[in-house]
This record gives C-alpha cells, structure tokens and sequence, in this order.
C-alpha cells in the first residue's frame, strides 16, 4: 500500500513516519490538516533534500479537494494525489535545485520566479512557466588593500619596528668596534654603546612579537 489517508495530520502514529527532514504538518493539506501520505512521492522528497544537503521549505504539498477548488489548483492537479511539492527558492539555487530534482527522479516542473517556489511532481515529464533568472556567483570579492590601510596595519608597524631595531643593534657594534679600536679617548663611552645595542635588540624582539600576535589575531578573525 504506497498511500494513507488521514483525516488530520495529527492523526498520524509516530512510528510511522519515516521521513526525518519533514513532519506530517508540513506534507499536510493548509486549509483543513487533512493528509494524504504518498510514500513514493514523500520517498523522493527525502532523497532530494539528501542530495542538495539543506532544508527544503515546502510551500504546499497534499491538498484535500475542496482546498485545492479554493485556491484556485487544476482539476487534476498532483497536490491532490500527495505526488506533487511547492519548494520554495529563498534558500536555493533555482539551477541547482531543479538538477537534483530531476537526479532523484521528478518529472514534473513548474516554475514560479515571481513567487520564488518551484513546483515538482511524479510526472508525467512536462514543465511550465518562464525559468528563474540565472543567480550570479555568490563569492564575495576581497577589495584591494589600500596603501595607507596596509601602511597602518598592526603587522606591518611591528615589522617596522623589528627591522629598524635589528638594524640599529648592528649599527651600534659596528660603532663600538670602531671606537675601541681607534680611539682610546672615547672608550668610557662603550659600555654605553654596549647597552643601547642590548635596548635596540629588546625593541626588535618586541616587534617580532608584535608581527606574530597580529597575524594570529588576523587569521583568528578570519582576515587572512
């Protein structure tokens, strides 16, 4: 028996229902609860919303007769039969949706793009209403770093700072080597000159530490 008919969707035994991404409310006729359970039909469903990997918003599924007349459906409309579905597109790629769709197995297209739904069922093959418009690449496009942005950045101040204290350390032996050999008048001055290198090199390991902390604390933001 590949239908079950329930007056009311709470009607439904919970053991019964195998479907894990919908509930029986949903599948449910929207004017008066009344459900229709197509097992095939609810069968694809599930594996379409396997296949695309995220929810499926059903706008309509089973419509009792007398909701059907209300809303306007075809006589012959699949709601009737539990075999049809109104998914909507806010949440998906309408190209996307409608390859996974015809992968599983529906047959049966209508396309609302002004609505923003997409309509499926079990067939027979046909298709109606204007596609929706091809979606652009959603990929966010970095824009360019600019040069007083990249100027002030953490990293680049701590990069500064370490080459010009790397720099000066050096530059401060070569001039106590100079002044200790050439000059003995001036050699009062070298333990100094000895200790302004020492400064210069903790300067340069603070920038280093810097640089470092601020490329840890661009990547944990995710500004790599």
């Amino acid at each position: 028996m590949t239908t079950t008919f329930y007056a009311h969707w709470r009607d439904v035994p919970e053991n019964t229902w195998r479907w894990p991404n919908f509930s029986a409310a949903e599948i449910a006729c929207r004017g008066t609860g009344k459900l229709l359970v197509n097992k095939p039909a609810l069968d694809m469903l599930q594996a379409l919303r396997d296949r695309l990997g995220k929810p499926l918003i059903v706008r309509s599924a089973y419509r009792s007769p007398e909701h059907n007349r209300a809303v306007g459906g075809a006589k012959r409309s699949k709601h009737l039969a539990g075999t049809a579905f109104d998914i909507a597109m806010a949440n998906h790629d309408p190209v996307v949706f409608e390859a996974a769709a015809r992968e599983v197995g529906f047959l049966g297209f209508g396309f609302y793009p002004r609505s923003s739904f997409m309509h499926v069922d079990l067939g027979p093959a046909r298709q109606w209403g204007a596609r929706f418009v091809v979606r652009e690449t959603a990929f966010a496009i970095e824009p360019p770093l600019a040069r007083e942005a990249l100027a002030e950045s953490r990293t680049m101040k701590g990069g500064g700072a370490a080459g010009v204290a790397t720099l000066g350390a050096a530059g401060v032996e070569v001039a106590q080597n100079v002044l200790s050999e050439t000059q003995s008048a001036v050699l009062p001055l070298v333990p100094y000159l000895d200790t302004l290198r020492w400064v210069f090199i903790v300067v340069a390991l603070g920038g280093i530490v810097v640089t470092i902390y601020a490329r840890l604390d661009d990547w944990r933001r995710g500004q790599r």
